[in-house]
């Protein structure tokens, strides 16, 4: 099996768990180099994978003809211009989500992708999580009939910082274009209207910062299906990622995943393990998952199952949503994407 090599732009959080991934637990797979802008970060993320290779220029990268695909998880506002220098270097990219919150920037990469010819995955990991994976082929298999109703809950167990707050680019395109996604993915067809309201409940600075942490979303698909998103930065118990679909033959649903599955019963109750708490234990599995296929389709030249447009949509719905609650009003996608 050809070895493919990689190159990690980004030592941060996910950058750690993605070299974790790629260093030990994917075969025929070598980790080459280490980028990012605090070099220090990224010696320690190299030393700790047994990677020789750490530097604070990603350019090295891309410069170096013995890496075939690299790694992108450096902050939002350098994902589109990493994107197309990659394409341009000729190697085939994984990236976290989003591109970028400017779609014109968004499609400027897309496009240096498509004239390069190389392979584009995007990080919209939760289609990789088995719960959902395993409803999604349920509803495709028409085990429930025609879908008629979606509800996703998708509840952090705390919100972020304030400082991280005020340049996430808001709820909708931080936190629910994760669950855009997933309402595309689990009814397999498209947006036409976005209504969302919310509040600030949770931390009345992070209204004060010009966002909110509680929402509700109506989502009118095209083929009928009515949905709901539900979210709040903070759910006491833990990580709170559930879904639901009813269909006009039945209905299937997920349920949160816990520590362990004992059931304690006595006087007081029936007692469980809470969520997990995080989405790095939540939804660990799936982080892998979604870079075996990556490197599996730079191996065998297939094309990677989220793509840019699957990308792209997301923001598109971002948008729409932020609008509707400045406007209070329902937005159909074509008001922000013409084309």
């Amino acid at each position: 099996m050809r070895r493919i090599t990689i190159g990690l732009i980004g030592a941060g959080r996910i950058g750690k768990l993605h070299a974790e991934h790629l260093a030990r637990r994917i075969a025929d797979t070598e980790l080459v180099a280490v980028a990012d802008s605090r070099l220090e970060a990224a010696k320690e993320v190299a030393a700790a994978c047994g990677v020789d290779a750490a530097v604070e220029d990603y350019r090295v990268i891309l410069e170096n003809p013995a890496i075939e695909a690299v790694v992108i998880c450096a902050s939002t506002n350098m994902h589109a211009q990493m994107i197309e220098e990659a394409a341009i270097a000729g190697k085939h990219i994984f990236c976290e989500k989003p591109i970028d919150l400017d779609l014109a920037k968004i499609d400027q990469a897309l496009a240096a992708v498509d004239r390069a010819g190389v392979r584009l995955q995007v990080g919209f990991m939760r289609r990789f999580d088995t719960n959902f994976r395993r409803l999604r082929e349920i509803i495709a298999a028409g085990k429930i009939g025609t879908p008629q109703l979606l509800h996703i809950i998708s509840c952090d167990p705390g919100p972020p910082s304030i400082e991280y707050i005020k340049v996430s680019g808001g709820i909708f395109l931080d936190m629910v274009i994760h669950d855009f996604d997933m309402a595309r993915f689990l009814i397999g067809s498209e947006v036409s209207e976005i209504y969302a309201t919310g509040t600030a409940m949770v931390d009345p600075e992070i209204g004060k910062a010009g966002d909110i942490d509680t929402a509700a979303t109506v989502l009118r698909f095209e083929n009928g299906v009515v949905g709901t998103i539900n979210n709040s930065r903070k759910a006491v118990f833990g990580y709170d990622q559930r879904a639901e679909v009813l269909g006009s033959g039945g209905m299937a649903a997920t349920s949160n995943n816990t520590l362990d599955r004992t059931i304690h019963s006595n006087t007081d109750g029936v007692h469980t393990a809470p969520p997990l708490w995080f989405f790095a234990e939540r939804y660990a599995d799936a982080y892998l998952a979604e870079m075996i296929e990556f490197i599996e389709c730079v191996r065998e030249g297939k094309t990677p199952s989220v793509t840019g447009t699957d990308a792209r949509v997301p923001v598109v719905m971002g948008h729409a949503a932020k609008k509707s609650l400045e406007e209070n009003r329902p937005v159909r996608l074509s008001e922000i994407d013409a084309g």
